[in-house]
């Protein structure tokens, strides 16, 4: 008796310690809220001086010029300041790996190769230490995204103040993914000839498992529910997206082309040769989330700089892309990529717009959020310095649906904790 309540102390302070790393979610905002004459920048490539920005019940209400604040409102002087809308982080795993290296903590992937039925967003831990670091440096909103396999899963976007997945839920099983297999052969790895076999049944297992998906989905009433079909069927009728992870050249061709054939726009992920096919990305009207900006190109005989480039090789094109980064904790650098793509030719608000409004068009949110204004959530940012810039970003207050968030986080205190030490010595 005596260890079991010794167990029960054990958890109730570990329970304590997490609570206080962890900032409590906010509550719903209850009065209008008025930013006034700050710099607003808008995420469609606007930007207003002297503007204020108005929101209400979660809601943007007005935002300008001139705009007639109401007698109610909290009034925070946005003079020196600018406001951004909140940004997004599409394509990662934020939420459902904590440690890398403890598998237990690791729930983004299930065995199997087509696998579309697998909901991310339940594996989603809201009390996951990482959210609220990313969160300092202006992501709010996240796509949190399976692995593995040929069809990994359904993925969502959350919002990154919640007290459980649920609360987290911003747009629910929105995107079905899919890992095009690769066509090259692989230094080191198994026999050419193994690997080209191998790569010939994953494209028939493929093949076969659209035309079936597509036939499903065109049954008004199924007689017996198929699952993994079921999954698939917004797929078809256009109310999920389908996003396919491919890099060379030889797999995006492969992989726009196959969507094709089944009347699907896919949008590609990684896309790392996209530059080789701009026309065709462009007749085809393919949207792209490139990946890695501040990365080494795969290819020895590509430019250095080419991870660099792509982004303003696409916007030359005309082509609608966004950027993302793998992994998780990597999601605070996302800002720093865009503000990287700046240096490399692109204007400074098509860069924002690649990190908040084009990537809410990719993900196709972006009549509720993805820019500030009237009508959309109030996901903004009231930042002292330039957003895009590591030097100078400080992110004061951040709001999400109009909820002021905490932005303490473990770092935070791990550096505060420290610096307190070794400044009373």
């Amino acid at each position: 008796m005596k260890k079991r309540y010794l167990t029960i102390i054990f958890f109730a302070l570990a329970a304590l310690s997490a609570e206080a790393q962890i900032p409590v979610p906010a509550p719903k905002q209850t009065k209008a809220i008025a930013v006034v004459g700050a710099t607003i920048h808008v995420g469609n490539g606007t930007v207003i001086n002297n503007g204020t920005v108005v929101f209400e019940n979660g809601k943007i209400t007005s935002v300008g010029t001139g705009v007639n604040v109401p007698a109610n409102a909290t009034v925070i002087d946005g003079k020196g300041k600018d406001v951004y809308p909140g940004l997004i982080a599409p394509n990662t795993v934020l939420g459902l790996v904590e440690v890398e290296a403890v598998r237990s903590t690791n729930d983004d992937a299930e065995v199997g190769s087509i696998n579309p039925n697998v909901r991310s967003l339940i594996s989603y831990n809201s009390d996951s230490d990482v959210p609220s670091t990313v969160r300092s440096n202006g992501v709010l909103l996240a796509e949190v995204v399976p692995q593995g396999g040929l069809i990994s899963g359904t993925s969502s976007v959350v919002q990154l103040d919640a007290w459980n997945w649920e609360d987290a839920a911003y747009v629910a099983d929105n995107v079905v993914h899919l890992n095009w297999p690769t066509m090259s052969n692989t230094a080191g790895g198994a026999p050419a000839d193994q690997q080209k076999e191998q790569r010939e049944k994953s494209l028939q297992l493929l093949s076969s498992y659209f035309s079936q998906a597509q036939a499903y989905a065109q049954l008004p009433n199924p007689a017996v529910k198929n699952l993994k079909f079921e999954a698939m069927k917004g797929v078809f009728t256009g109310a999920k997206r389908l996003f396919i992870s491919a890099n060379s050249a030889k797999e995006i061709l492969a992989a726009v082309t196959f969507a094709k054939a089944y009347k699907i726009s896919p949008v590609i992920v990684g896309a790392e040769e996209a530059f080789l096919l701009l026309p065709f990305l462009k007749e085809n009207n393919v949207q792209l989330l490139i990946e890695r900006v501040h990365s080494l190109p795969g290819r020895e005989d590509n430019d250095v700089d080419q991870p660099y480039k792509l982004a303003m090789q696409l916007n030359d094109a005309g082509i609608l892309y966004g950027l993302s980064l793998d992994g998780f904790w990597q999601q605070r650098n996302l800002p720093f990529m865009a503000g990287t793509t700046v240096a490399y030719g692109v204007e400074k608000e098509k860069a924002l717009s690649s990190i908040t409004l084009n990537t809410a068009k990719i993900l196709g949110i972006d009549r509720i959020t993805g820019s500030i204004e009237a009508g959309k959530d109030a996901n903004l940012l009231i930042v002292k310095g330039d957003l895009l810039d590591m030097k100078d970003s400080n992110v004061e207050q951040a709001y999400i649906q109009g909820r002021q968030i905490d932005l303490n986080n473990k770092q935070k205190l791990l550096m505060r904790k420290f610096s307190d030490k070794y400044s009373m010595q």
